[in-house]
């Protein structure tokens, strides 16, 4: 058993068939599964030439590129160990990868990471070599090679390394929202397995013919794991460097699946409502109608019913009138996209499905090799994050502590003995931290992280998730913290969506200097507390935000503020902005 296996496969199967998609300079180009093969196993034979052996560990601190995939699939396939580390990782954070793993290489993307990895050589006694991506890199360290010629000279044949099911393939360092990153050990049957309890769930047919878009980092387990799933099953995958870019990239790509987190589809239900909103009466009540039509013909599609003749007919037209100019922006094909990483409101889901584009929503973690539980193709019931897969047991423990084992549950925490006692139960099981509930049916229901959850000193338990996710659908809010934690009442720190803001504030006639003038703005408080209590109007009184503070800037990765997977850092916050938060609660 090797995660690699899979390349000589495809190979056979389909050579001359696209593998892999990558930017090239302005345009795009692709290797096919032959030469990826030759690739993968040449970049092996240079890591073996360099003394990398089973066990060793092999960093990879880049952004999503064609090498970050090869460089992977090489070390697994000589049986290495694969340690991610997060593109906007800073040096230090690097460091404490690379000591606590003790990588012996690592790749680098851009010059940034070329210079952080030069600064670790002196810093971390196990690293020894480093290989840069870009070409166009000047080699200023002796220590320090392109991968290209790296590559050149070693053999195109290679025997995959045969592994056990219990032999680690990768150490990932979970970004956190609170601690120091812990690595996350997973063996190769973790992935092995998971890849055939997808297909089993999902039954897809002609899977090879799919088209898979890699833009969320790879570091993280979520698309690393389904990369390596659509390539495993012989489907292309294209990488995305810039991921600022997706939205001019998608339209060329033109993908058929691909993964995100749910603040994607936010902004873009969002950019659509707003697109509505703004248009004449006779294009609203045609979208209204459309939307409306593609309910009822997915919802009869989801629950395997027949669809009447005229349904059908209709449908067509609101696909012609509406959903394919939508579709268009976003490629034209993508009728699967699993989305993960938080939780995501029903209406959501609801408005793509409408559409023909299914948010396969499922849940997860680092610990459990991605998913645990998701949406099946059909069936599924909106506002859970769907069944259990193949291989997988689910229990609600103590506290409504979602419990799991099965397939993907991690060996534990690499040299964190104590850490790994912790989260496993004395018979076996895994705590997620999170707290749910499971339906007659077997979905799964998340309703919080534990450590989430607030008590407020009135006794009430607040879900802080739900409620930051009501206000963040809504176009003029960016983020939403919520702060209730041993206060007798519920407040928020809110950062305004300053596009739609300034817009309104030409509307208005609010002349401003700076975003600190125009969140004191009288009008746009006043606006501000309007919304958040017509949005949070079907609350219990207890859950009400009782007031709100306008923060003039988002929430930063750099400050420490947010994950490199974009999840507020809850404690962070709180602390940065503890006089605003206290002033919220002054005389109370």
């Amino acid at each position: 058993m090797n995660i690699a296996n899979f390349l000589i496969t495809n190979a056979q199967n389909y050579p001359l068939k696209q593998a892999i998609g990558f930017k090239s300079g302005a345009g795009w180009s692709h290797l096919n599964w032959r030469k990826l093969k030759t690739v993968v196993f040449k970049t092996a034979n240079a890591l073996k030439e360099a003394g990398i052996q089973k066990g060793d560990r092999v960093a990879i601190y880049s952004d999503n590129s064609a090498e970050w995939i090869t460089m992977d699939l090489a070390t697994l396939a000589i049986g290495a160990v694969t340690v991610p580390i997060y593109s906007t990782n800073t040096k230090d954070q690097a460091k404490h990868v690379i000591l606590d793993s003790g990588a012996k290489i690592i790749l680098t993307g851009n010059k940034e990471h070329y210079d952080n990895a030069i600064a670790l050589l002196e810093e971390c006694p196990s690293l020894e070599k480093i290989i840069v991506t870009k070409t166009y890199e000047r080699i200023i360290h002796d220590q320090s090679v392109h991968l290209q010629k790296f590559i050149k000279p070693a053999s195109e044949n290679l025997e995959i390394l045969d592994m056990q099911e219990d032999d680690l393939a990768t150490i990932i360092y979970t970004s956190g929202t609170t601690g120091t990153p812990k690595g996350v050990m997973l063996m190769h049957g973790n992935f092995v397995k998971a890849f055939d309890a997808h297909f089993e769930f999902f039954k897809f047919k002609n899977f090879e013919d799919e088209h898979s878009f890699a833009f969320l980092p790879l570091t993280h387990v979520f698309e690393r794991s389904w990369t390596l799933l659509a390539m495993s099953g012989g489907a292309k995958v294209s990488f995305l460097t810039n991921t600022k870019a997706i939205a001019e990239e998608l339209p060329i790509v033109q993908p058929t699946m691909m993964c995100s987190v749910p603040r994607f589809y936010q902004k873009i239900y969002i950019k659509i409502q707003e697109t509505i909103q703004s248009s004449s009466p006779t294009k609203q009540k045609i979208f209204n109608w459309a939307l409306g039509v593609g309910s009822q013909y997915h919802e009869l599609k989801r629950q395997e019913k027949s669809i009447p003749l005229g349904l059908s007919l209709k449908y067509n037209l609101a696909n012609t009138l509406v959903f394919k100019k939508i579709k268009g922006q976003l490629g034209g094909r993508l009728w699967f996209m699993p989305c993960g990483g938080a939780s995501i409101s029903p209406e959501i889901a609801k408005f793509f499905d409408a559409m023909g584009i299914h948010l396969t929503v499922g849940y997860g973690l680092t610990e459990t090799t991605a998913t645990l539980a998701l949406y099946p193709l059909t069936k599924y019931k909106f506002g859970t994050t769907g069944r259990t897969l193949p291989g997988v047991e689910i229990k609600i423990g103590d506290d409504e502590e979602i419990l799991a084992k099965g397939n993907g549950i991690m060996k534990g925490y690499y040299n964190r003995p104590e850490e790994t006692a912790k989260v496993f139960t004395e018979d076996g099981w895994f705590r997620t931290g999170d707290c749910g509930t499971i339906d007659a049916e077997g979905n799964l229901t998340i309703t919080d992280r534990i450590k989430d959850l607030m008590k407020t000193s009135n006794g009430k338990y607040i879900s802080p998730q739900a409620t930051e996710n009501l206000l963040t659908n809504d176009a003029f809010v960016q983020q939403a913290v919520l702060i209730a934690e041993g206060r007798s009442y519920v407040t928020a720190l809110i950062v305004p969506n300053f596009e739609t803001l300034e817009e309104k504030a030409k509307q208005e006639n609010i002349t401003y200097q700076s975003h600190e003038d125009l969140i004191k703005n009288p009008i746009v408080v006043e606006f501000y507390n309007q919304k958040i209590n017509e949005l949070q109007k079907d609350l219990a009184s207890y859950e009400k935000i009782k007031k709100i503070s306008l923060l003039p800037r988002d929430f930063q990765m750099d400050l420490g503020e947010m994950t490199p997977t974009l999840k507020v850092r809850r404690k962070v916050v709180v602390e940065k902005f503890a006089d605003l938060i206290d002033e919220m609660y002054k005389g109370h």
